[in-house]
């Protein structure tokens, strides 16, 4: 990767020789000595416990300031910085990065969304202190069916009581405030439930209980608990927005989540793709490395394009919450749907690059299983796929029938990495996306300009058939099939939606992004990949001659692993 050139790149790409600054306090992953290292983290995971060295790093760097909005002393701006920060606590421990990071996100966005003025002090000066808190939005017996929740609160005087109890919340034994989810009318329907702010510093001992922890397969350290309220009191004050507004409110907060998690979590492949391409290029068969041999450079090649597509969403997810927030409710849930299972499927191959050594717990690829178990355990702490599809279905025929083949693309700004955006704005999200589908729409747009490129253009051409397709059928559903409700074939019209924003992302990206100092990313050969690839979890047939691309992204791959770059979309150096 060649670095910008000096005085001329600012914003984002100013500093991309070094590292960025969390990633510097955790030093040299690598290094056997590091107290935050890989060898660290391991022992740490190996005893169910968060690393104090790798908690001490985070404190020291005030992560709790990246989740307070900067109107109120943090540092929360843009969504897509968040996530960025995020990556290097995750490229070294997911448990740290969800557990001890941005729970705390998940739990405060509902507070900044619509709690008040004096609310919101108060939260913020919590985490500003490096305070932790929780979400208890969830219970076991009903998931993330969240109008089923049980745990109650009732008017009593000036007083709310909660009664109930709420499970596998992420935190909740070590946090000094919780977002608690509760009923507070037995009339059906989506206004039956309020959010609550509770200091747990406060309440009487004797009204509340914590439930034995839960243990997990993956992500060992994080504190999964329950609670229980008995007859526990808190101050009426402590009702966050009106009551019966908790569904919508969370149905806002958490698409600032959602976008802000799946980009974060990138991190996370990147410590697998960087640790499987350093066992291909040392480790020799049949008088060479592994990485000349053909399947193995072509699962790796694979697996970066998978990575730049999954952060070509996540990005542009993160920063159309700023602008295009009437349509995030479902690019959140798509980019939240469909990253997670690409980055599945690519660890799943990588696996079987590694072999055996895939299933060791220490030494030098010890951290590969431990990611590799650490990541289905997200959907834990966050809406799992199904729900993220159940999201998407209710709004396709609206969609198809108002928006595809009729809105403008979106602007230039939701892709350009590094220009600058507006404070993020809780009031401006809407519960449903508006019938204005700009990044399906950028598809349109860019196919136009591409139609004579002999690559990019059929594999375009494969993108426009399959969104005309696709409003076709979703026009065709019939009324049950598109609820959550549904049958399969509208789960899958979820899936075929998600992939063809995550190619129109990439069109978005590399259009706009002509000046990003890496001429990699300038050029055509990872997009051509990237349009590929998505293409065939379509189902359509290659494009000959696309796989001519795989050398010049595989020599990216490599090149920035010798020179310790990051394997995103900004290729920072990495400590």
């Amino acid at each position: 990767m060649t670095a910008a050139t000096p005085g001329t790149a600012t914003g984002l790409f100013a500093d991309l020789d070094t590292p960025d600054p969390l990633d510097a306090r955790f030093g040299d992953p690598t290094d056997p000595a590091n107290p935050a290292g890989f060898d660290a983290f391991l022992a740490a995971d190996e005893r169910g416990e968060l690393l104090p060295a790798g908690r001490q790093v985070v404190d020291g760097f005030g992560l709790g300031a990246e989740f307070v909005p900067r109107g109120l002393g943090g540092r929360l701006g843009q969504v897509d910085d968040l996530a960025r920060v995020l990556r290097p606590v995750f490229r070294r421990d997911a448990a740290l990065g969800l557990g001890y990071g941005a729970i705390n996100l998940i739990s405060s966005a509902t507070v900044w969304a619509a709690g008040n003025a004096e609310q919101r002090r108060w939260l913020a000066d919590v985490l500003l202190r490096n305070g932790q808190t929780a979400g208890a939005y969830t219970e076991l017996a009903t998931g993330h069916d969240l109008v089923r929740s049980r745990l109650r609160a009732t008017v009593r005087g000036d007083e709310l009581v909660l009664s109930g109890g709420k499970e596998v919340i992420n935190n909740i034994a070590r946090a000094d405030a919780a977002t608690v989810l509760a009923r507070t009318s037995d009339e059906p329907g989506s206004r039956s439930h309020s959010l609550v702010l509770v200091d747990l510093a406060s309440v009487p001992r004797d009204r509340l209980r914590f439930l034995p922890r839960f243990r997990t397969s993956g992500m060992r350290a994080i504190n999964l608990g329950g609670v229980e309220f008995l007859d526990c009191p808190v101050p009426a004050s402590a009702l966050v927005g009106g009551a019966g507004e908790a569904l919508e409110t969370v149905l806002r907060a958490f698409q600032v989540t959602k976008a802000a998690l799946t980009g974060a979590t990138i991190g996370s492949l990147d410590t697998q793709l960087r640790t499987v391409t350093r066992f291909a290029l040392e480790r020799r068969l049949y008088q060479r490395s592994v990485a000349d041999l053909p399947l193995p450079r072509a699962v790796l090649a694979g697996a970066f394009t998978d990575l730049l597509i999954a952060d070509c969403l996540a990005t542009t997810v993160c920063r159309a919450l700023h602008v295009l927030p009437r349509q995030t409710s479902v690019y959140a849930a798509a980019a939240k749907y469909l990253v997670p299972m690409l980055t599945q499927d690519c660890v799943d191959e990588l696996a079987v690059l590694l072999g055996a050594r895939s299933f060791l717990r220490d030494g030098p690829y010890g951290i590969f299983q431990k990611h590799l178990r650490d990541l289905p355990v997200g959907s834990l702490a966050h809406a799992g796929e199904t729900v993220c599809q159940a999201t998407i279905i209710p709004q396709l025929p609206r969609l198809a029938r108002k928006s595809w083949f009729a809105t403008p693309p979106a602007p230039a700004t939701l892709f350009r990495l590094d220009e600058p955006l507006p404070e993020l704005d809780f009031d401006r999200l809407e519960i449903t996306a508006k019938p204005d589908d700009g990044l399906a729409a950028t598809l349109l747009d860019v196919e136009q300009d591409l139609r004579d490129d002999p690559l990019l253009g059929p594999l375009c051409g494969q993108l426009v058939a399959e969104l005309a397709a696709l409003r076709a059928d979703c026009l065709d559903l019939a009324p049950r099939n598109r609820t959550p409700l549904a049958a399969p074939i509208s789960f899958e019209l979820a899936e075929r939606y998600a992939i063809v924003l995550a190619a129109s992302a990439c069109l978005g990206v590399w259009r706009h992004n002509q000046d990003h100092p890496d001429p990699f990313l300038r050029d055509t050969a990872w997009l051509v990949a990237a349009l590929g690839r998505l293409t065939a979890r379509l189902g359509r047939d290659p494009v000959p001659g696309a796989a001519a691309v795989e050398p010049a992204v595989f020599a990216a791959l490599v090149e920035r692993h010798e020179s310790n770059r990051g394997f995103d979309l900004v290729g920072r150096r990495l400590c």
